[in-house]
């Protein structure tokens, strides 16, 4: 059974991805100690793009072996290449264009102008990637590598990655990716991991700012089930945690918060 979630608030987003930013060089750091390689899963959004663009302009992102870093994401538009809507793009202007990764290490997911026919092709590819890169791991029975951490946002309606309420995909069980279509948020055609996908991560970190997320925050918190709030379905093997800014923290149950800045 995962532990449970921990929350801890800062001031305001830019405290919050300063900090999450310094937390997550940590954090690769550690697992590049361990075993010479670290992953991250990534998220779009504004905190998420914040925190990239935050570690960019830091000097301790240097601390970090880029080049044994493997790059994923937790969803994507399906979009053209290079199109500025993709989560991809906003990661690779705010981060990955200023390191020096190793290209063959950066999993982005499917475009629409790719060699994917449409996107639930481009949601079997990433699976298929997927279980590749965790039979490379030696871990051979499970069909997604132990990321070190799995970041994602939290929409109003709190949905995670493209798993929104009330759809098709917060009922996957089986399938690691997924083609989302008819997405409440534009575009309709999406790629997204799936929740089993997501719990293989050691740690998930839920980076949210802003008081437009602060209803969809309490409600995962305080026990919705998956369907209703899918941000609170999903849980790290060895960490759940919660990186929010004051005005996303308003309707935490004050049991779990920890202040991080005052």
């Amino acid at each position: 059974m995962s532990p449970s979630p921990r929350v801890v608030v800062h001031r305001d987003k830019q405290l919050l991805v300063e900090s999450a930013a310094a937390r997550l060089v940590t954090r690769l750091v550690d697992a590049q100690a361990s075993r010479g390689v670290a992953s991250v899963v990534l998220t779009g959004g504004g905190a998420g793009t914040g925190l990239l663009a935050a570690l960019a302009a830091s000097p301790a992102r240097d601390a970090v072996d880029w080049s044994r870093v493997d790059v994923w994401w937790g969803d994507e538009r399906f979009l053209p290449s290079g199109d500025p809507e993709r989560n991809e793009t906003q990661a690779r202007e705010a981060l990955l264009d200023h390191v020096p990764v190793d290209p063959a290490r950066v999993h982005a997911m499917g475009a629409s102008d790719g060699p994917d026919a449409d996107v639930d092709a481009a949601a079997a590819r990433y699976a298929d990637e997927l279980a590749a890169a965790a039979r490379a791991s030696g871990t051979a029975r499970d069909t997604v590598p132990a990321f070190d951490v799995l970041m994602l946002g939290v929409g109003p309606d709190a949905h995670v990655a493209s798993l929104f309420p009330e759809m098709a995909g917060v009922h996957e069980t089986e399938r690691t990716a997924v083609g989302v279509h008819g997405s409440p948020k534009p575009p309709p055609l999406r790629v997204s991991l799936t929740l089993p996908a997501i719990a293989h991560a050691e740690e998930v970190w839920l980076v949210v700012a802003g008081a437009d997320k602060a209803q969809a925050v309490g409600l995962a918190l305080s026990g919705a089930g998956p369907v209703q709030a899918p941000a609170g379905a999903v849980a790290g093997r060895r960490s759940t945690l919660w990186l929010l800014d004051r005005d996303a923290a308003t309707h935490v149950p004050a049991a779990l918060v920890r202040i991080a800045s005052a």
